[in-house]
């Protein structure tokens, strides 16, 4: 089983969203049993909180259901333990590069590395902002996930 964690700073709008865009994503492709599917955050003063009400109702109309996730920060054990630690913006990378065990600094990569046809190499926060910064951010993530996916399929899954 292939591990994915998206990292965010609260974990309440862009890593929610991977979370949800990507298994819907590889649900879609008939790949649910090949996936672990994760996201937390790098800052803890969410934890527990369900997604912004802004980032679950633009996912919604996008048909992503993220209301049953909850914010979490990320640990040290979780760059060990997923195999893809993808972060949304270079801040995040460079929190997750600390957090890493040794020899595993090299693990967490931005996130954006699977679209870069896409063009910016980090997913911008939305939060505070109006739905379409959130519609924008979740254009981003759509990529990401979709090169993402396709990536993986090909590398690990020999698709």
């Amino acid at each position: 089983m292939i591990g994915v964690l998206f990292v965010c700073t609260g974990n309440i709008c862009r890593s929610p969203s991977a979370e949800g865009v990507f298994r819907a994503m590889v649900e879609r492709a008939g790949q649910s049993g090949a996936f672990r599917v994760d996201s937390a955050g790098t800052w803890n003063g969410h934890a527990g909180e369900a997604p912004s009400r802004q980032a679950i109702a633009v996912a919604a109309a996008r048909g992503y259901d993220l209301r049953d996730l909850r914010a979490r920060l990320v640990t040290g054990a979780d760059v060990a333990a997923f195999d893809h630690v993808l972060a949304m913006d270079r801040s995040h990378l460079q929190a997750l590069r600390k957090l890493a065990p040794a020899g595993l600094t090299d693990r967490p990569r931005l996130f954006m590395e699977s679209a870069p046809h896409a063009g910016p190499a980090e997913v911008i926060d939305p939060w505070g902002g109006d739905d379409a910064a959130y519609e924008r951010a979740l254009d981003l993530i759509e990529a990401g996930c979709a090169g993402l996916l396709e990536r993986l399929r090909a590398t690990s899954l020999g698709a």
